[in-house]
């Protein structure tokens, strides 16, 4: 696929030269424009040519959008890493708008650089084939119709806001958005109505540490972090280093989240010890430090000419810039950073963002980066490609961190998931990383890193009923967004859960039982689809329990995920009387799972004649009650009168007469301390539509079960595939399977075990198709 912007920048030049050879006075082209039986075809012809097709993570923030929009949130940001797109998403999902709410709707597209409003218009109208779609308001350009406007946010004066109406714009897209504190945006932000309000950022964490998500209801409708950009190869990879300097800061003061500058300062440039610690590291981790172009990012201004100094004593031509250089300095010294005749620019938060500088080749952080937000935007400095760059080297000089420090936000910046995920993640040298990018730390700073982490982690529980404590009761809902959890990190063992949370901060009295209900909390985070979440909640929000029904598959899946398995499924009268008796643990687990609906990115979708969603998840016992499937007990393999348990399956393969299917359970990332030679298949994930499996070791292709898999493609009979990464998940808790629907037989190599390439009937989500892929390298 031809790059997007490439095709863009061609297309702005093409069509300003086919305007300027028009040779229409600027009147006369507003007129001509703006008549209705005028229309140069050649305009339009331009627009389509360029058309966009999204990339695989654009079109899942798409889907995204178009998910969270249909559970009724239409204030919707996304936060997207530099080089995703995220205008290429902005100006597809206005396509998709315009067949949404029907007609034309207006929009109003907010930036602060007229560059950026030009690009954004081309973006649109490539977007939509129309090349007369939208109108600046920038500088002298001012729209003559209004409908399509995009504005600097300069021009959205006061005495221009006034002439408006609150409802003038269907659509507002603002890009940027974590500008949005500042009281030119608010102003405008206050001022409009629209019924789509998209945000665009490159994180909802402001530089001072803020969120903007309360413009947003407190959610993020799609992510485009800096994983998806570099799995996508929009950015170069990066090698960081995470070197330990011994310098102790844990003395350093440390308030709202701040080192004191000054201290940080005397530190840094009392003698030449830390400095000459980063030159060795530079010369120990760059192969070639003088044809280096770096940036480094200090603590102040004088700590930046410090060390502009010092590299300038030792050979490495330096310099150090800052706010009160002037332009000519600042451009003058960027040109002698690319012509490599310096190989450091040394500044204190300069250069942050906004500057396109492709030939930067590295980054030293020689200050602790308390903002995520601070650091991904200084990392972004070097990821641009340029001809001949590789990868981005980052050389990160940890000290003793102060306790309250958080490396925490910096490591799950750079990978993604969970607090728990990020530790494990940590201890194991970062095993699973986009192709072409490697994290190392030091025994030292590994130690250091890890200890803060635990720190962290360890007083959560005694820190969250001091929280609730001093903040008042209040609804899990609400007490998981003031205390920026995830619900895996609130329940991250099978004994905590929120109800004895409010009990140890003073406002419930009544102590909880420890039972199968309380240790069932914790395994219902993994449920990510609305029938479940829904019909679920639902039922437990009754004043009585519902009326037992062993053919319902919901039903027998709720009994499941209680932690029932082990009881008769005749004894679920008696389970949701038990259940009942705890107003308050009902509450929660209600509360949860309207916690989980809302949370809900990844849309999923009815499957034939079975229970399952597509593209949600599922474990083992819950695919069994889904299917109806249970057994009385056996002795010696045959079948004992008794009570009827639900199935509780084993091994790969389960072959379900009742829905005329094998239901084949994939384990992506075998441990082989748990596999045998014979078990340790070869099952990955080759496209988004086609899946590499091992059958059973014993299976041949002319076998009876050979012969139905070869079939699958044509009969009646049914292959339905469920896969997981690993067995547990970080909290130790059995990880569930995503359901991927049916698959039909392709071809296949050998056998015992036949090697089979399968195709499914729809796509895997492409978020999981990255995650998969890179799990197996």
């Amino acid at each position: 696929m031809v790059d997007n912007h490439t095709i863009l920048e061609k297309f702005i030049t093409t069509f300003d030269q086919y305007w300027s050879d028009m040779a229409f006075e600027p009147y006369d082209r507003a007129k001509f424009a703006e008549a209705a039986e005028y229309r140069d075809p050649a305009r339009d012809l331009l627009a389509r040519a360029v058309q966009i097709r999204p990339f695989p993570h654009q079109s899942t923030a798409l889907a995204q959008l178009a998910n969270e929009r249909a559970h009724g949130h239409r204030r919707n940001l996304v936060v997207a890493a530099t080089g995703t797109g995220k205008t290429v998403v902005a100006a597809l999902d206005y396509a998709r708008l315009r067949k949404e709410l029907g007609g034309d709707p207006s929009l109003l597209f907010i930036a602060h650089r007229e560059e950026i409003l030009q690009q954004s218009l081309a973006k649109y109208r490539a977007a939509l084939g129309d090349g007369y779609f939208g109108e600046l308001l920038v500088g002298a350009h001012k729209p003559r119709r209004g409908r399509h406007v995009f504005a600097s946010i300069q021009a959205l004066h006061s005495q221009r806001l006034a002439s408006l109406q609150p409802d003038a714009y269907d659509v507002i897209v603002v890009d940027e958005f974590h500008h949005a504190a500042a009281d030119s945006y608010t102003e405008v932000l206050n001022k409009f109505k629209p019924k789509i309000l998209l945000g665009l950022t490159a994180t909802p964490e402001r530089a001072d540490g803020k969120s903007v998500l309360s413009w947003f209801d407190g959610r993020i409708a799609a992510e485009l972090r800096l994983w998806d950009a570099l799995d996508q190869g929009l950015v170069v990879p990066f090698q960081y280093f995470g070197i330990h300097d011994s310098t102790k800061l844990s003395t350093i003061a440390f308030n709202r989240g701040r080192y004191d500058v000054a201290s940080l300062e005397s530190l840094y440039t009392a003698d030449h010890v830390r400095a000459n610690a980063v030159l060795r590291a530079i010369h120990t981790t760059i192969r070639a430090p003088h044809q280096m172009r770096a940036l480094g990012f200090c603590v102040s201004v004088n700590h930046a000419e410090f060390m502009a100094a010092f590299f300038n004593s030792k050979g490495l031509p330096s310099l150090s810039v800052d706010h009160e250089s002037s332009d000519t300095e600042r451009a003058t010294a960027l040109q002698e950073l690319r012509s490599g005749k310096v190989t450091v620019l040394f500044v204190r938060d300069l250069f942050n963002e906004g500057l396109d500088i492709p030939g930067i080749d590295t980054v030293l952080f020689l200050r602790p980066t308390e903002s995520a937000t601070i650091f991904l935007q200084q990392l972004g400095r070097g990821l641009r490609h340029e001809e001949g760059k590789s990868c981005l080297t980052v050389l990160d000089f940890i000290g003793d961190a102060h306790r309250s420090f958080r490396f925490i936000d910096r490591f799950r910046a750079l990978t993604r998931g969970t607090r728990a995920e990020v530790h494990r993640a940590i201890a194991d040298g970062f095993p699973r990383l986009p192709a072409g990018c490697d994290i190392r730390l030091d025994r030292e700073s590994q130690n250091a890193v890890l200890a803060n982490v635990r720190q962290s982690l360890s007083n959560n529980w005694s820190q969250l009923v001091e929280d609730l404590r001093h903040a008042g009761d209040m609804p899990l809902s609400s007490f998981l967004a003031a205390a920026d959890l995830e619900p895996e990190e609130l329940y991250s063992n099978d004994s905590r859960t929120f109800t004895e949370l409010r009990r140890q901060a003073g406002f419930r009295k009544k102590p909880l039982p420890q039972n199968e209900f309380t240790r069932a909390i914790s395994r219902l985070t993994y449920v990510d689809d609305e029938v479940r979440l829904q019909q679920w909640a639902a039922w437990l929000e009754q004043d009585r329990p519902p009326a037992p029904d062993l053919t319902n598959p919901l039903m027998l899946m709720l009994f499941s995920v209680l932690g029932f398995v082990k009881r008769p499924v005749t004894e679920m009268a008696q389970t949701f009387k038990e259940l009942w008796s705890e107003p308050d643990l009902r509450s929660e687990i209600v509360e949860l799972l309207r916690v989980l609906d809302d949370r809900s990115r990844r849309p999923t979708f009815l499957f034939a004649d079975l229970p399952f969603r597509l593209h949600a998840s599922y474990s083992r016992d819950e695919i069994s009650a889904g299917l109806l499937q249970t057994r009385g007990k056996k002795e010696k393999g045959v079948d004992r009168p008794g009570p009827a348990k639900l199935l509780r399956t084993q091994g790969g393969v389960f072959r379900c007469e009742d829905a005329r299917a094998d239901i084949l359970y994939v384990e992506l990332d075998k441990d082989p301390k748990h596999y045998t030679p014979t078990t340790l298949y070869d099952d990955r994930a080759v496209t988004p539509s086609l899946f590499h499996w091992e059958s059973q070791s014993r299976t041949r292709a002319d076998s009876e079960t050979g012969r139905r898999y070869r079939a699958s493609a044509d009969s009646d009979w049914r292959i339905l595939l469920f896969v997981r990464h690993k067995p547990d998940d970080a909290r130790g808790f059995t990880s569930p399977y995503l359901f991927l629907g049916r698959v039909r037989y392709v071809w296949h190599e050998s056998e015992k075990p036949m090697r089979i390439t399968w195709k499914l009937d729809v796509e895997m989500p492409l978020d999981f198709f990255s995650e998969v892929k890179i799990a197996a390298g």
